[in-house]
């Protein structure tokens, strides 16, 4: 081949291969509080593009990060635009506490610091001044209960895709099945660091070896990985009672799509052919169209979980982004509104870098979706679950054993709970029932939140959020104590509580589904 025709092909797959992973990341370190004896902080904000690495053009991104009051003016504004061309680039923004009068602190209060950089939004609540601790009802544990927590990663990949990176060199995505670590070391891995479960969901694109189609890859081949993967798992769990591993597969790609896993495809969900024509995957699923994908999930018996979602460009079906259909209610049941940086190295939890997604998982309630929402790590290298402190937590029931049939129904009824802090748990009931519940409710309504926490930490701020499913609209903040009694408005309503301890760790619930009738007439 000439070297000319080499380069040609060269770019063409190192196009193809960004045009994948299309996604600006922009991530927000926001301090809760200020420095000792100050509400001084600096933020720091992250910039990282695929398209910048090797062969990929430069890019500039404009961004603007600014400071909102309680009832959402915004109060302080910085703008900037960065050349990204390589590396991922660190702007740090430094406060001084005030605002417009430089010679006053900014008044007592919880504020929100908000990163907008091209279609990413980041946001996170911190604290100026003296702000009063919110009552909370007793810990958790006070009382029986009928509910056990475990806690697991569900997000991660392994050598069976673009995961497993060694910890000394990964630097990002590792070569389609480079790493010789796979899913029997990633349980071992996890189960040996205290988890309860890790999930490994590995890239459905990714199983002929390739970035881009590979044309001489076998059907037998990628179907074989698929199955062993199934076995490692079975193997496992089966060798360690008391340990859940699960294999599942992440399915689509970025670039005009977005991301899901499937919990419990027993055969491998795909689009890509061969140079004969061969589908290797064992169910075609057209890439992109995700109202026949979720058909096809529900037909199946198959769940999921929206992976790092962004409120626009995703999700689309007939050009809505997050768009609602039946189908995909019946069978996506987590939404990802934490995750920590996917190519972080490391294994003392202590990484820096996260993204929230609280605002897109808030447009996929309002369009009527019922997520509970989900907090994991996307490790690609070789760390699984201790890039950080936050994990899922799924109500079992006292008296059940972890296995993935329980687990699986746990998460169908929406019994989980996203935090930031693996030693601190939040359950919210309403009316006594437990958060991922589908009510009908008529008179008063209580609302409930209680937290704990293993580790001494103290809740800084609570609140229960208010949206409407199916309204498409905007989600309010209903209370900011840990419980009250209302009398909702006739129709459907969702409730969701979240904390923010004094660390500046966060912790959400799942929704409650409130289907408000009128009272009966005497």
């Amino acid at each position: 081949m000439r070297p000319v025709s080499f380069l040609v092909l060269l770019l063409a797959a190192a196009t193809s291969a960004a045009a994948d992973h299309d996604e600006l990341d922009a991530t927000l370190r926001a301090p809760y509080r200020g420095v000792p004896g100050s509400d001084a902080r600096t933020f720091t904000i992250v910039l990282e593009h695929p398209f910048t690495q090797p062969l990929m053009q430069p890019l500039t991104v404009d961004w603007r990060f600014e400071l909102a009051a309680a009832d959402g003016r915004v109060v302080k504004t910085w703008r900037g635009a960065q050349l990204l061309s390589g590396p991922p680039v660190t702007i740090e923004v430094a406060w001084d506490g005030r605002l417009a009068d430089p010679r006053a602190a900014a008044p007592a209060g919880h504020y929100r610091a908000t990163l907008v950089a091209d279609t990413v939004v980041q946001s996170w609540q911190i604290a100026v001044g003296a702000v009063a601790a919110p009552a909370m009802p007793p810990p958790l544990g006070m009382a029986p209960s009928p509910w056990q927590i475990v806690l697991g990663n569900l997000h991660s990949q392994t050598g069976h895709s673009d995961g497993g990176g060694p910890l000394t060199s990964c630097q990002g995505a590792q070569a389609p099945q480079s790493s010789p670590l796979g899913p029997a070391q990633a349980f071992a891995y996890a189960d040996r660091h205290g988890l309860d479960v890790l999930v490994a969901s590995e890239h459905n694109h990714l199983y002929d070896g390739g970035t881009g189609t590979n044309a001489g890859a076998t059907p037998a081949s990628v179907r074989d990985l698929y199955q062993a993967g199934l076995a490692a798992a079975a193997d496992y769990n089966r060798a360690h009672p008391g340990f859940l591993g699960i294999y599942a597969t992440e399915w689509g790609v970025i670039d005009k799509g977005g991301h899901l896993n499937i919990f419990n495809a027993d055969g491998l969900p795909g689009w890509e052919r061969n140079g004969a024509g061969e589908l290797l995957a064992d169910v075609a699923t057209p890439k992109g169209d995700y109202g026949a994908l979720y058909a096809t999930m529900r037909q199946r018996g198959w769940i999921g979980q929206f992976n790092h979602p962004a409120s626009s460009g995703q999700f689309v079906i007939d050009g809505k982004p997050l768009a609602y259909t039946e189908d995909g209610d019946a069978v996506m049941v987590l939404c990802e509104v934490v995750n920590t940086h996917a190519f972080s190295v490391s294994e003392d939890e202590t990484e820096s870098r996260r993204s929230n997604y609280e605002n897109a998982c808030n447009g996929l309630l309002e369009a009527g979706y019922h997520v509970a929402l989900s907090s994991n790590q996307d490790n690609h290298c070789a760390n699984w679950g201790m890039s950080y402190t936050n994990r899922t937590g799924v109500l079992l029931r006292v008296g059940d054993t972890l296995t993935q049939a329980t687990f699986l129904d746990a998460l169908r009824a929406r019994r989980v709970f996203a935090t930031m802090d693996k030693g601190a748990a939040l359950l919210f009931t309403a009316n006594g029932h437990i958060m991922g519940e589908r009510i009908t409710n008529s008179g008063p309504l209580q609302l409930l939140a209680s937290y704990t926490s293993s580790a001494g930490q103290r809740p800084a701020s609570v609140a229960i959020i208010e949206g409407v499913p199916g309204r498409n609209g905007s989600v309010t903040t209903l209370a900011t104590q840990a419980g009250l009694t209302i009398v909702p408005s006739i129709g459907a309503h969702f409730y969701y509580a979240r904390v923010t301890q004094a660390d500046g760790n966060l912790l959400w619930s799942a929704p409650i589904w409130v289907q408000q009738t009128a009272l009966a007439a005497d």
